[in-house]
């Protein structure tokens, strides 16, 4: 058989991820609910199977957990138009203080030699009235969420339904291509492990940071709750976006104080839950590195939209499943994507290591013992003796 050189394969393959990301992009309409909908199922699987295994009938159990997950969502999204809205309202009240804002701005680029049309045009983006209409076309777009809602509802009546011949195709499958079906198990373990602890802990993080900013008096503390929740699945990138808003709100409303302790309530629970609490639950349910994390980020963001930020770690996962822990030809790759256990294993070995060397070298060699005292003294060299 023909072998083709090795530039030859990568570029083919660059060529046809880029076909493949430009189509996916194309129907990113219908996409990322689909895609939404396949995380909520996965995550909704167990409660389902438990309410089956306690006697529930079938129907009845789908039915269930279909009714609370969306009913879940669109709460949510009710919140968020009800925040946005009363936002909305409140930004006005602040129009001098955005006025003297954009009075500092201007002086300040036009000392640094920006040209008036770029200065106003920068200012010009401050007036609340621009914010407003900006919000105004950001819920109209919203107005898609009732049909992606739709979507959402139809796909999870259907993907339930279709669960119920998930073990048999699995089992069928396993037969000629075990390593897919154990791919596709360790998948939805971890996804469903990552998903459900982050939207806990980001539920926590989202509840203290409202009242945090409730007892600054930051307006629309409401608002800034529910984006720090929705935020916390978007790592890295997440915590400046959650942050900035109630940052300059807090400065409008209360000076550089309230500002200063907007900043440091953000970042001890940020510290605590997404640096601290998140990795050590979630463990090895994400052997991403921060380079590959931060990229699927943005390239997720880029082809489906805000979903793909928000689902961007599961998606990630998801192609790192199918493209290579299904492959048993691919798997030498999986370190390069993140560290695996065997990774962190002689990364441990190698601290320890470094540890014993090191406090090897600070030791010093300990003097020859004698059992009648200590030892004599050497004879003198012939150097010594001339001296």
């Amino acid at each position: 058989m023909k072998r083709y050189p090795r530039a030859t394969i990568i570029l083919v393959g660059l060529a046809a991820a880029t076909i493949t990301a430009i189509g996916i992009s194309g129907i990113r309409g219908i996409l990322a609910p689909t895609l939404l909908t396949l995380i909520l199922t996965i995550c909704a699987a167990p409660v389902r199977a438990k309410l089956i295994d306690r006697g529930v009938p079938r129907g009845l159990a789908t039915g269930s957990v279909i009714i609370v997950v969306f009913g879940v969502l669109a709460a949510f999204g009710y919140a968020i138009v009800v925040a946005v809205g009363q936002f909305a309202a409140m930004l006005p009240t602040y129009s001098e203080e955005f006025a003297a804002i954009g009075a500092a701005i201007s002086g300040w680029l036009e000392s640094l030699g920006f040209g008036e049309a770029q200065v106003e045009s920068i200012v010009h983006s401050l007036d609340p009235q621009n914010v407003i209409a900006s919000l105004t076309t950001a819920i109209g777009g919203l107005a898609n969420f009732t049909a992606a809602l739709v979507i959402v509802l139809t796909m999870m009546i259907l993907m339930a339904a279709d669960a119920v011949y998930s073990r048999v195709i699995l089992g069928q499958l396993r037969e000629t291509s075990p390593d897919l079906v154990s791919a596709l198990g360790q998948y939805a373990s971890n996804v469903r492990r990552y998903m459900v602890v982050t939207t806990v802990l980001g539920i926590a993080q989202g509840t203290l940071d409202a009242i945090a900013l409730a007892l600054l008096n930051v307006p629309a503390a409401l608002l800034w709750g529910l984006l720090a929740f929705l935020c916390s699945f978007i790592p890295n990138v997440g915590y400046f976006l959650a942050l900035i808003p109630p940052l300059v709100f807090g400065f409008l409303e209360g000076g550089w104080g309230t500002a200063l302790a907007v900043l440091v309530v953000y970042a001890v629970i940020n510290a605590v839950v997404q640096s601290i609490i998140q990795p050590r639950v979630v463990g090895q349910a994400v052997s991403l590195s921060q380079t590959v994390t931060f990229f699927s980020v943005l390239f997720w963001a880029v082809i489906i939209g805000p979903i793909g930020a928000i689902l961007a770690i599961p998606l990630t996962l998801l192609a790192k499943a199918v493209l290579i822990d299904a492959d048993p030809g691919a798997h030498r790759w999986q370190p390069a994507l993140g560290p695996t256990a065997a990774t962190r294993e002689l990364m441990e070995a190698e601290i320890q290591q470094d540890r014993s060397d090191r406090r090897a070298r600070h030791v010093a060699p300990a003097a020859p013992a004698s059992a009648d005292g200590p030892a004599p003294p050497l004879p003198p060299t012939d150097s010594e003796a001339g001296r």
